[in-house]
């Protein structure tokens, strides 16, 4: 049984906890804050893991397509800097956490802070406001602010976990009920759909769109580059096996893993200790994630180049039928900030 199996006594306390707080907003006691443009929420149910930072950029890619402009209202978790800003892509992720820092480097206008209703506010006073909207990110949790659009993206684990402090769970699959449109991986849709609309019951049918995933492989510069052969792969990500089983099906087999805890900030210590195990395996390269890659500084980036090349193996996200899901988004804006 593992250490957090041990936890599950507390679970019902953790359950009640989430379902007052629910039951607050459900009942108008509690009241979310009401900016002027449109929110669209990406979510999802578990503590991380789930894809959302791709997914974001997937969605602004659609909404841009469609002749909206978004920006991104974002937490900024692992940041060690409070306020809030926008985040600058020439900045680094101590300032403004690794996701956010990632998505500026992008080309998204994004803003950091605790009060995502603040932050709002702060884009609405400085941009224009046609055909503008606010995505955002990791919203599901955040009813502090109303949002027209609930995006939540669901996992097949989803429905074998538990909730907090014995699982990943930060609501029960019930909470589903508040979602607009459900965003399913392509390799489980099939089942996945029929499991989610068998939960939410004839009354309540939100739209299901179907993304695919895939790795492309860069130099830290962005150039495309081959699968490395034995790569050592290193990462700070919510759910590490997940990266591991990418490479994987990619045609990268890393000679050895290494992973930290989600959103870690990385010291010289860190890339000593990578460097080692480097050489202990004999790797000829070095394999991270986008998110990861944003957080090393220069230098630490020149201590692992030294020895090998770095890697980095992007996860891209694909919003598949882009046309359908650009009416639908449409449609529910127009139908949900009417009725605002």
């Amino acid at each position: 049984m593992s250490k957090r199996r041990l936890l599950l006594p507390l679970v019902p306390l953790y359950a009640a906890v989430v379902a007052a707080k629910n039951a607050l907003y459900a009942t108008s006691l509690l009241h979310p804050k009401q900016l002027t443009w449109p929110v669209v929420s990406v979510g999802n149910l578990s503590t991380g893991g789930a894809g959302k930072t791709p997914f974001v950029l997937a969605l602004h890619h659609l909404v841009a397509a469609a002749g909206w402009h978004a920006d991104v209202l974002t937490r900024g978790y692992g940041r060690r800097e409070g306020g809030i800003v926008q985040a600058d892509p020439t900045g680094t992720a101590a300032q403004f956490g690794d996701e956010p820092l990632l998505l500026a480097r992008a080309g998204l206008g994004v803003y950091v802070g605790a009060d995502r209703y603040r932050a709002g506010l702060l884009v609405e006073q400085q941009l224009p406001s046609a055909n503008t909207l606010h995505i955002l990110d990791d919203g599901m949790q955040h009813r502090k602010l109303a949002r027209q659009i609930e995006i939540v993206l669901l996992l097949q684990a989803d429905f074998a976990d538990h909730l907090l402090p014995a699982g990943n769970l930060r609501e029960p699959l019930s909470a589903l009920r508040r979602a607009d449109i459900i965003v399913l991986r392509e390799e489980e849709a099939p089942a996945l759909e029929i499991k989610a609309r068998k939960l939410l019951g004839p009354d309540r049918k939100p739209l299901f769109w179907r993304i695919h995933r895939a790795l492309r492989f860069t130099t830290m510069e962005g150039t495309p580059t081959a699968a490395p052969k034995r790569p050592l792969a290193f990462c700070a990500v919510a759910r590490p096996q997940s990266f591991h089983a990418l490479l994987r099906l990619n045609g990268c087999e890393p000679v050895a893993h290494v992973d930290f805890p989600d959103h870690h900030l990385y010291t010289m210590r860190d890339i000593k200790a990578l460097l080692g195990r480097a050489f202990e395996f004999g790797a000829d390269s070095f394999v991270t994630t986008a998110k990861d890659a944003c957080k090393l500084q220069p230098d630490m980036l020149a201590a692992l180049t030294q020895i090998a090349p770095v890697v980095i193996a992007e996860l891209v996200t694909t919003i598949l039928d882009a046309p359908t899901a650009t009416a639908q988004l449409a449609e529910l804006l127009a139908r949900n900030s009417s009725s605002a």
